[in-house]
């Protein structure tokens, strides 16, 4: 509980360092995470309490940093003490070092509250005794809420649906709280509350949850969707607020609701029109979405520039194991839909899917390859991100590898790791946890070259013969800019693949992996010879 006080109460929600660079560090230096400013949001309007985000990725307005990276939090809590801290779990990949944070703050005598989609079941007790005092389950803007005025001594802690802490040792999970429909309710998130933060790129929803049943992905609620209106009043707040120019609308499948989609995209075509200014939106889509031709019109009249593609495999068997319900034969034709859409489209992979249970699929990383390389290739993808499979917890995907025993012991391989791009459990045979790694990279060093400087240069160069395309501009501006904007974005990652491998070979993680793979090797051999 919180000591009585006259004074006005700080909740400082943190979003933890990632462990180090990799290939999301550059993006989130411009952006934040939504969920903590959502929930920020929510608390802000709370008679007594004042908030702020503090997002270690992104502290390039004069943030405080520590040696060790992330924020100086000792410095913090001289300068502004908070009276409870909040932090976003939702990436795994960061959860050691909010264990971190947790048990400095906890040390201070500061309750602690933890939430995202890391914290699930089998993970609330190891939580619970990292530093973090109360876990919330599930969204959190209403639970964070009652939370605080039970600690101001406002209510009993049972009473507060969706959460989990310790009494007398145990873990204890108070009643579930149904998921958010009414959307009106929450106030807009209001990205003011980040401190130090520069952000270039702006992350807004309309829709939470997904329909979808991809074995690998913890997003499994159904979806729920805020009018229109709503997402178009947060765009045009943060254009006249903020001078935002760059959004990425977060929703797990742009076009779920396709009625209300098709209305936003219209209001946000007349909202452009009318304050004279283009904006650049990026969004999540399904590949089969293509075949929607007054959704894609509708879109591009709303200023939608580019689409984020999960093709996840271009291998029919990998594409099965995952839920994914599409076929790998249709992808290059709807891919060549978006295209002639005139949308940039990112293709998202994941390489080394594991087989299910019973399937019988043999193929070498090398042959996996080159599946790849063909497919995007003749798919002409603007950008790609070629990860490997995460068995996050919650998942489909890690249920199955954990029965089979082929999960990496977390003594060994631990959340950090858990990023995309690190071997994470023994891989379907032949391939090997060296080879899967080693696929991933040559894949996205085939398309991100250094070679790509050049062209960048030589296609400034080129500019001037846009004067050949007086009588349509706006064509000749489209076939100069999207090569152009390509190969700068190909170079680019160059640099960035160039300094994650650097950061990689400081690590030892090439070491815990020989560890990881003597703990697991034995027992899948013994399974994997007596299954079917």
């Amino acid at each position: 509980m919180l000591a009585s006080s006259d004074k006005r109460r700080r909740l400082r929600v943190i979003i933890p360092a990632y462990p180090a660079f990799n290939i999301y560090s550059g993006i989130a230096r411009r952006t934040t995470a939504l969920g903590p400013v959502c929930v920020a949001s929510a608390v802000n309007e709370m008679a007594g309490w004042d908030v702020e985000v503090i997002d270690e990725n992104n502290l390039r307005r004069h943030g405080p940093r520590s040696d060790s990276g992330g924020a100086d939090h000792e410095f913090l809590q001289r300068q502004r003490p908070a009276d409870v801290v909040g932090l976003y779990g939702g990436l795994t990949s960061t959860i050691p070092r909010l264990y971190e944070i947790a048990r400095f703050y906890k040390g201070k005598g500061v309750p602690t509250v933890g939430g995202g989609q890391h914290f699930v079941d089998e993970n609330i007790g190891e939580a619970l005794s990292s530093g973090i005092d109360y876990v919330v389950i599930g969204e959190g803007e209403q639970t964070i809420r009652e939370l605080l005025e039970t600690l101001e001594g406002k209510g009993r802690l049972s009473a507060v649906k969706g959460i989990a802490y310790l009494k007398e040792g145990a873990v204890v999970c108070t009643a579930p709280r149904e998921p958010l429909t009414d959307f009106d309710k929450l106030p807009l998130p209001d990205f003011s509350l980040v401190r130090y933060a520069k952000i270039k790129l702006y992350p807004v929803e309309r829709i939470r949850g997904c329909g979808m049943s991809c074995e690998f992905c913890t997003v499994k609620s159904r979806p729920r969707h805020a009018e229109a209106e709503r997402l178009l009043e947060h765009i045009s707040f943060l254009v006249e607020t903020r001078g935002a120019r760059r959004f990425f609308i977060v929703d797990d499948l742009f076009g779920q609701h396709r009625d209300g989609t098709i209305a936003f995209c219209t209001m946000l075509r007349d909202y452009q029109r009318r304050i004279r200014k283009r904006l650049s939106v990026t969004v999540q889509i399904r590949l089969d979405k293509a075949r929607d031709a007054e959704l894609l019109s509708a879109m591009r009249q709303a200023g939608i520039g580019t689409v984020a593609i999960g093709f996840e495999s271009p291998i029919e068997e990998e594409l099965k194991a995952m839920h994914k319900l599409v076929r790998a034969e249709d992808m290059l034709s709807l891919t060549k839909i978006y295209h002639k859409s005139g949308f940039m489209v990112h293709g998202m992979f994941i390489f080394g899917y594991p087989m299910a249970e019973g399937v019988v699929f043999r193929m070498g990383a090398a042959e996996r390859v080159k599946r790849f390389k063909r497919f995007i290739r003749k798919a002409r993808l603007d950008t790609v991100q070629v990860l490997l499979p995460v068995p996050l917890p919650g998942t489909g995907l890690r249920r199955r590898l954990e029965g089979q025993g082929r999960v990496y012991p977390g003594s060994d391989v631990g959340w950090e790791y858990y990023d995309g791009n690190f071997p994470l459990f023994e891989p379907d045979e032949p391939m090997t946890a060296e080879q899967m790694q080693h696929s991933g990279k040559n894949i996205m060093g085939k398309f991100y070259r250094f070679r790509y400087m050049f062209m960048v240069v030589l296609n400034i160069f080129s500019f001037p013969a846009l004067v050949f395309f007086l009588h349509n501009l706006k064509s000749g501006w489209s076939r100069w800019y999207r090569p152009w904007r390509n190969y700068l974005m190909r170079f680019g990652g160059w640099v960035t693949m160039r300094k994650w491998s650097s950061e990689f070979r400081k690590d030892d993680f090439s070491q815990k992996l020989r560890r990881a793979k003597e703990h697991v090797g034995g027992h899948y051999a013994r399974e994997s010879a007596t299954g079917p």
